[in-house]
């Protein structure tokens, strides 16, 4: 098989809507759009959640009280198999992980957790690890350090 040879699965695409191309096409006239109102105008669109005129759904609901999602810690998590790239007795922090590109987004740290095996005597200093990812790396004979959080000012801000 080569480049030339392939195209798509019949039934994967479809002609484009000829709007407006006489009444023979069925799509002539008002192209779709029906008789007067304000979709049938050019420009006639109306805003994601208007209920026309009616107090919208957002403002109706009350937003008074706690909310669950303000109080939670994310952690970024990287598993111990992911550990076995560094090499035997050196310091794994946040900035190593992420210059390993084992680190990635936003959070309050890096949380170890205990998926795979680990074969190297690491110094690991982030902010938690899992029961598992402990017993796992100290095993090894590496060490766990748990270092203070990073403080949160956004929704998952690191």
């Amino acid at each position: 098989m080569r480049l030339h040879d392939l195209k798509p699965q019949p039934g994967a695409k479809h002609r484009r809507k000829r709007l407006g191309r006489g009444e023979g096409s069925g799509l002539g006239k008002t192209s779709g759009r029906g008789h007067k109102g304000q979709r049938s105008r050019s420009g006639g669109t109306i805003r994601e959640g208007f209920e026309g005129g009616q107090m919208p759904l957002h403002r109706r609901l009350p937003k008074r009280g706690f909310n669950n999602a303000n109080h939670t810690i994310y952690f970024i998590p990287v598993n111990v198999e992911d550990l076995e790239t560094f090499e035997s007795g050196a310091v794994v922090d946040l900035e190593s992980l992420r210059k390993a590109g084992l680190a990635q987004g936003k959070g309050q740290g890096v949380k170890i957790l205990g998926q795979g095996e680990l074969s190297k005597k690491l110094t690991i200093q982030v902010q938690a690890f899992s029961a598992s990812a402990k017993q796992k790396i100290e095993t090894a004979g590496g060490v766990c350090e748990v270092v203070a959080r990073i403080p949160k000012t956004g929704p998952r801000a690191l």
